[in-house]
């Protein structure tokens, strides 16, 4: 069996953000690669409920560039 990587990969570019984010995820966890650093559970805890916020719609996210400048704006650059 030929496995058409550019089909999955463009399969893949369809779906919506959290469930590429998934696949992403688990892409990169099945490398192995160990950890950089270690993470509490404290912070863990903290990244869990910030993306809970996001994929619930609680909070709204801004583009990067957009919250730069508006940083900038207020704080100088």
């Amino acid at each position: 069996m030929k496995i058409d990587l550019q089909r999955i990969i463009d399969d893949a570019m369809q779906l919506d953000p959290s469930a590429r984010a998934l696949i992403a995820e688990t892409l990169l966890e099945s490398l192995d690669i160990g950890p950089d650093f270690e993470v509490s559970q404290a912070w863990l805890a903290e990244v869990r409920r910030r993306c809970a916020e996001i994929e619930s719609g609680a909070v709204t996210l801004i583009p990067g560039d957009k919250a730069l400048g508006e940083l900038r704006a207020k704080y100088g650059s």
